[in-house]
């Protein structure tokens, strides 16, 4: 079966700092897979290469067997994939339905009632009660929600979540996990996810990839990426064991 996402030798510089080592990982369509890896490791750098924000220096990024590596944002966008990031950006003075409405303008959207659409999207997500509020009123856990709405109005078959459960408190994080599986079973979605809350990260994906200065350091399930010697030691060093239960 051939691979939705195939990353090949990716490599990327900002000046003298090597931020991405010829980095090669494959996704096959329907997983949920993770990025582990400490502050500075290159995880969103990977996610601004993937989806167009900035340019590699080297390598190849197909989608579907098509090569993306020198799309713009917008054309990988129409290829299929769509992000979130790590900090929330809505559109400043418009509502929360018309945040949405502006992921449907994208060419992959066929709905002739957009509208209706986005209040279906707006209700999948817990926020059809707040469709009229100016979106720079909500709360941030209804912001990551809302970046997630806006992401999935693009109809996207890869979502690209960056740090969804950054800044939230557990009851947040909960329901947003639970939030993120449904989106996965009900719309057939295939999902790249970053994040530093390691028990909810490790709960919700099914292959971790840690990488380490730009490098992969480790791949596997969670329970044999939890317990690997060069993830505890990027982590937390040699002599601390990697807790599921961490937070940070």
């Amino acid at each position: 079966m051939s691979a939705l996402l195939e990353i090949r030798q990716l490599d990327k510089h900002f000046g003298g700092l090597h931020v991405l080592k010829q980095f090669n990982m494959t996704l096959q369509a329907g997983e949920i897979v993770g990025i582990l890896g400490p502050n500075g490791a290159g995880k969103t750098t990977l996610f601004n290469l993937l989806t167009g924000f900035i340019p590699a220096d080297s390598g190849e990024v197909m989608l579907h067997g098509t090569s993306i590596r020198q799309m713009k944002a917008n054309a990988i966008v129409g290829m299929g994939m769509a992000r979130t990031f790590q900090l929330c950006r809505p559109f400043v003075g418009l509502t929360v339905l018309e945040n949405v409405l502006v992921g449907s303008l994208g060419p992959r959207v066929k709905h002739h009632d957009l509208g209706e659409r986005a209040m279906h999207l707006l209700s999948q997500v817990g926020l059809a009660d707040k469709a009229q509020q100016a979106s720079e009123l909500l709360s941030y856990g209804d912001l990551r929600r809302l970046e997630i709405a806006r992401a999935l109005a693009t109809e996207p078959e890869l979502l690209l979540l960056d740090e969804p459960f950054a800044g939230l408190g557990s009851a947040e994080i909960e329901a947003l996990s639970a939030l993120i599986r449904q989106l996965h079973q009900q719309q057939h979605l295939t999902i790249l996810l970053i994040e530093h809350k390691l028990r909810e990260f490790m709960q919700l994906v099914s292959r971790v990839v840690a990488i380490d200065f730009g490098e992969i350091i480790a791949e596997g399930s969670p329970s044999e990426i939890v317990n690997h010697p060069r993830v505890i030691e990027a982590y937390i060093g040699r002599q601390n064991p990697l807790n599921m239960d961490q937070h940070a």
